[in-house]
């Protein structure tokens, strides 16, 4: 397990968190992504995968970049990460 790391996803727009193994080797962009599809698969709520969302950390509050590695990143195991909509305009 040493290319992934356990987080803990808190989702506000579902009220719910999920412990979520992330692989360090990729981009935000596609985490996020992923994590969409899995929170969905999930949930049984369909979230809009068309729509912005934004990885905060809890602890930080820093607002990852899609492009950036997660190994790049302070995400480490145990970390708190909120997944939110965003409206771009």
């Amino acid at each position: 397990m040493k290319n992934k790391v356990l987080i803990k996803l808190i989702v506000p727009e579902l009220d719910e968190t999920f412990d979520i193994f992330i692989p360090v080797n990729e981009v935000i962009w596609k985490i996020k992504k992923l994590m969409i599809k899995s929170i969905s698969d999930l949930s049984g709520v369909d979230l809009n995968s068309q729509e912005n969302y934004a990885l905060i950390n809890k602890d930080n509050s820093r607002i990852y970049s899609n492009n950036e590695i997660v190994i790049n990143t302070d995400i480490r195991n145990a970390s708190e990460l909120i997944l939110i909509s965003i409206f771009v305009i």
